[in-house]
């Protein structure tokens, strides 16, 4: 991921003010859940995801950099990662983490580095 990971992608078709509470998120090999809140704020954006029933309603914060495309109409966001990386991703914890730097250090380290 690049790194400048923390903001959108001028290609992906992100709008500011678009709502993607409620998307369905299709990783790089199929389909991991729906986008339970977002943020726009400057070099920190990012999607949290519920994943639901496939790692057991783990939530995971993914960098908005990792958005390749978003399909307004379909109600899907695309992202670069693959399933495997989302699901060894450090698990996110609204009431611990929002606003934690140890945090952000963390995933910084995790997405920073090539998974594949």
């Amino acid at each position: 991921m690049s790194a400048d990971m923390w903001s959108h992608n001028p290609a992906s078709n992100y709008t500011p003010g678009i709502r993607l509470i409620g998307f369905k998120v299709e990783a790089s090999d199929g389909h991991i859940g729906k986008i339970d809140e977002h943020t726009e704020d400057v070099d920190a954006s990012y999607v949290v995801v519920d994943t639901g029933p496939w790692i057991f309603g783990k939530h995971v914060l993914i960098p908005a950099g990792a958005i390749v495309r978003i399909d307004v109409t379909d109600e899907k966001v695309f992202i670069s990662l693959t399933k495997d990386q989302i699901r060894d991703s450090p698990e996110y914890d609204r009431e611990k983490h929002r606003g934690d730097a140890t945090y952000r250090g963390l995933l910084d380290q995790y997405y920073g580095h090539d998974h594949s």
